[in-house]
């Protein structure tokens, strides 16, 4: 299955300063700009799911490909 990520960007309401990056995965529907159009609807969802963190940043990209030796 093809795969793109909405990579988020978030922040503790409590603590601004500690952030870290969240990956949320969709089937690949339509790529970069399917998603581009979908993120902010997907970000809302979790946002709401999520009331501890903000989302300060997001950008959609393909999964980095790890290599395994």
């Amino acid at each position: 299955m093809d795969v793109i990520d909405l990579v988020l960007t978030i922040c503790l309401v409590s603590n601004p300063s500690n952030c870290r990056e969240e990956r949320l995965h969709f089937e690949n529907k339509g790529g970069m700009l399917n998603c581009m159009y979908l993120a902010p609807t997907e970000i809302a969802k979790w946002s709401e799911e999520h009331p501890k963190v903000r989302v300060v940043r997001w950008k959609c990209a393909y999964p980095a490909t790890e290599l395994t030796l």
